[in-house]
């Protein structure tokens, strides 16, 4: 248990976060996941750099993503179209970008969902991953789900993770330069 609280310790304390949310029908004005997402981050003491909103759709989203990996983000998280109806398609537009997958985040967020909303849980397929020295990821659009994920995995996470993907390889003396 130390050293997953040593490099949790070691890690950045103050992320840059982008905020995208995938609706065809959504505005600033009425949309509800991007603003809690936003909320959380902030309240945290982390800073948002880019905000937007783009239309379901493998094109769309993954020009959201290329948009958002032009800013200072070092997190990205997207939120809506993860279910299962024609449009959502945010995985298939982001996981051919993943250098890596964060296998675990999915599982997490399901097994926490299922505490809160029973067996529709698994009609949710949040995922996240590694662009470069950026994680992404990916949530439902639903209010609730975004506060869960960010209160419980990404808020407390971010920084351990993005400190662990810019550790050097002491064994070779490669590694990542911090963003």
């Amino acid at each position: 248990m130390e050293a997953p609280r040593q490099h949790r310790d070691q890690g950045p304390k103050r992320l840059r976060f982008a905020v995208v949310t995938v609706s065809s029908s959504r505005s600033p004005e009425d949309d509800r996941s991007g603003p809690r997402a936003i909320s959380a981050l902030e309240a945290a003491g982390h800073e948002l750099v880019d905000y937007r909103i783009v239309p379901d759709g493998l094109d769309s989203v993954g020009g959201g993503l290329q948009q958002a990996l032009r800013t200072e983000a070092e997190v990205i998280v997207f939120t809506g179209g993860t279910g299962f109806s024609p449009s959502d398609r945010t995985p298939e537009a982001l996981i051919g970008h993943f250098e890596r997958t964060i296998d675990g985040f999915g599982e997490l967020f399901r097994q926490l969902s299922y505490g809160e909303i029973g067996a529709a849980a698994m009609l949710s397929r949040a995922i996240a991953g590694i662009v470069g020295q950026r994680v992404v990821y990916a949530l439902p659009g639903s209010p609730p789900a975004v506060d869960l994920a960010m209160r419980e995995l990404i808020l407390p996470e971010a920084g351990h993770l993005l400190g662990q993907i810019r550790r050097q390889d002491t064994t070779t003396g490669s590694g990542s330069e911090p963003v």
